[in-house]
């Protein structure tokens, strides 16, 4: 294996999914989270969704969970006898700013630094950190055992080693390795994705149409096996509302900040909610009458 062990710092969303499919494929994972009982329920819905999704079993759940020795707070604690540390936490410059800053005052000089940042960018980022040449991007989309891509960029002095080690251990957790070329922010996939939600959630917030409306006729008109708000189901709504939020002095991504707020006080972000735009285990678009006239 490409490390002996690994520590995913902050287990959010995806973080608590990286966390799994490291454990689940075999490798020593640790976690740091500021609040070890938060990181435990993530944990447990994540392996709810991996037995839905992916027929596993009980006991491969348990194997899995194995090979995640500690969930603390303490960072030394997490990053005893690490060799990589992937970062998830908040997407906010400051707060990863402050993160890696203690997290590089007990990190040993040889541990590779990785930030799964969707926005911010490794020259924004690296600035923080006391290892460049030891430190990158890799990112994952939500639901990495579905969508498992992962994105690989270094900043201008990373080593060409630690981006070889990086890929060889995406593909260890059964990712297919992106490697770009140069930084760029939403990385290839949501400088993709992003605008084509904008415009969903555009539409939406102005009440042009409703959501499953929007999808229907994506869907139909395109071939796609997927609407753009089953997809934000899929990724939470909790991220996409601190991205509109991070922008709300625009009136548009106030709008739709506003009206996602809304759905997230009232307990309805997505998948993992069990109600987003569409209300699971059995949303409405698995029906086979779904597109029909």
């Amino acid at each position: 294996m490409s490390f002996k062990k690994i520590t995913i710092a902050g287990a959010g969303t995806l973080g608590s999914q990286i966390a799994f499919q490291a454990a689940f494929y075999g490798f020593t994972v640790s976690i740091w989270n500021p609040h070890p009982d938060r990181a435990i329920r993530r944990l447990n819905k994540v392996q709810k969704m991996y037995k839905q999704e992916m027929g596993i079993t009980d006991s491969d759940v348990k194997r899995a969970m194995k090979n995640i020795v500690e969930i603390t707070n303490d960072m030394e604690i997490a990053t005893k006898n690490t060799e990589y540390v992937i970062e998830s936490v908040p997407e906010n410059l400051e707060i990863k700013g402050i993160f890696y800053q203690k997290m590089c005052q007990v990190l040993p000089k040889d541990v590779i630094l990785a930030s799964n940042s969707s926005t911010l960018v490794p020259s924004q980022l690296v600035k923080f950190v006391d290892r460049p040449e030891k430190f990158l991007h890799m990112h994952f989309a939500n639901h990495i055992w579905k969508f498992n891509t992962s994105e690989i960029v270094g900043n201008e002095k990373t080593d060409k080693e630690v981006i070889d080690k990086v890929v060889e251990f995406a593909k260890e957790i059964n990712m297919l390795p992106i490697v770009l070329k140069k930084e760029q922010s939403g990385y290839i996939m949501n400088s993709l994705s992003v605008p084509y939600l904008n415009a969903a959630l555009g539409l939406w917030a102005k009440g042009v149409a409703d959501p499953m409306t929007i999808d229907k006729d994506w869907m139909k008109a395109t071939g796609s096996p997927m609407g753009p708000f089953m997809s934000l189901d899929a990724i939470g709504l909790r991220t996409t509302y601190a991205i509109f939020n991070a922008h709300a002095e625009d009136a548009a991504a106030k709008a739709i900040a506003d009206k996602l707020k809304q759905m997230i006080d009232e307990g309805h972000y997505g998948i993992e909610a069990g109600e987003g735009f569409y209300k699971y285990p059995h949303p409405a678009y698995e029906s086979a009458d779904f597109l029909k006239v």
